[in-house]
């Protein structure tokens, strides 16, 4: 690396954040299981295989339309597990506390916690709670971590990409970042959009039967959409086609992210997932997900093509292509 001091940046999911992972960290411990840098390390235990992932939050605001920092953390490492092919069973809770911070305040973000960790069914089974000067954090910063159990038949790996292979999202793209930055921005829009922020665990057990035929799962949070289908390309002989037109997004997210002239396909998700499968698969797949109140909104947004290797390209509304490339810099900082 070229600089000798982070930058805000460095913690956007992007190039940058690519750039100090490979060449800071994973020269130093990226032995299996962290190489290859999976949401949840897969792990034999006992000869049992069991899913190990963790997260920590900084969100700024703490609370926005839709959700808080509690739920957030929550939904966080479950779905980092579920993406990884997995149910979350335990979670652990680490709080670092600001001198000054609200007491109801407080309640209020364990109360989400508590009503997230009941929905998806894991318990918080250990902790540790720190209290720092004023100023030394904000408010309240959460980190998580959780150990789940494999799901049976899902063997996920860039590695069995295919050509013709189906681009799946769950539902509206850009939403979570989008209601982060309207409330830290205070910009005066009146019902604007609210988080996506959710758990995708009931999405991935319903695509649990067709397990066999997934190839990839990864919830798109910092840097978007884009940073993840750049990420499943950037070694392959493959290349990713999509279809602008078939992509979910919220009129009010889309009306935001066109005013501050943001592209939503680099803004974070925190309920959303996508997934790429044998497209003999991909009907099916997205009828079980339109089942489910957080799939309503899914779609097929792209395949994978054999022409233009290592490149997501995009065809526009207007009948154009453009190529979809990660943000080097940071366009939302602190949004989860």
């Amino acid at each position: 690396m070229n600089q000798d001091k982070i930058v805000i940046a460095h913690g956007g999911g992007g190039e940058l954040s690519s750039r100090l992972i490979k060449e800071e960290i994973l020269t130093r411990f990226g032995e299996s299981p962290l190489k290859g840098l999976p949401d949840a390390a897969s792990l034999t235990l006992n000869s049992s295989q069991i899913l190990f992932s963790t997260d920590s939050f900084v969100v700024s605001p703490i609370e926005f339309p839709g959700g808080n920092i509690g739920d957030l953390a929550v939904h966080g490492t479950v779905n980092d597990i579920s993406v990884a092919g997995g149910q979350a069973k335990y979670l652990s809770l680490s709080l670092i506390l600001e001198e000054g911070l609200s007491i109801p305040l407080l309640r209020k973000v364990l109360d989400s916690i508590q009503e997230a960790a009941q929905f998806c069914n894991v318990k918080i089974v250990t902790g540790d709670t720190k209290v720092v000067g004023h100023g030394e954090c904000d408010k309240i910063y959460i980190n998580t971590a959780g150990i789940g159990e494999k799901y049976p038949n899902f063997n996920l790996s860039k590695t069995l990409l295919e050509e013709d292979d189906a681009i799946l999202v769950s539902g509206n793209i850009g939403d979570h970042g989008m209601a982060v930055l309207t409330v830290r921005e205070e910009l005066p829009i009146k019902n604007g959009t609210k988080s996506d922020s959710a758990s995708v665990h009931r999405l991935v057990k319903a695509a649990h039967p067709y397990g066999e035929a997934v190839r990839f799962m990864r919830d798109p949070t910092r840097g978007g959409v884009a940073a993840v289908l750049n990420e499943i390309i950037s070694e392959s002989q493959l290349g990713i086609s999509l279809d602008e037109s078939s992509i979910p997004i919220n009129r009010k997210t889309r009306n935001v992210a066109e005013m501050l002239g943001i592209d939503l396909l680099n803004v974070a998700c925190e309920g959303r997932m996508i997934l790429i499968c044998d497209k003999k698969s991909a009907k099916s797949i997205l009828q079980a997900w339109q089942k489910l109140p957080e799939g309503k909104n899914a779609q097929i947004i792209g395949s994978l093509v054999a022409d233009s290797p290592g490149k997501v390209k995009i065809k526009t509304f207007t009948g154009g292509s453009r190529v979809v490339s990660v943000p080097r810099g940071e366009l939302l900082p602190r949004i989860c």
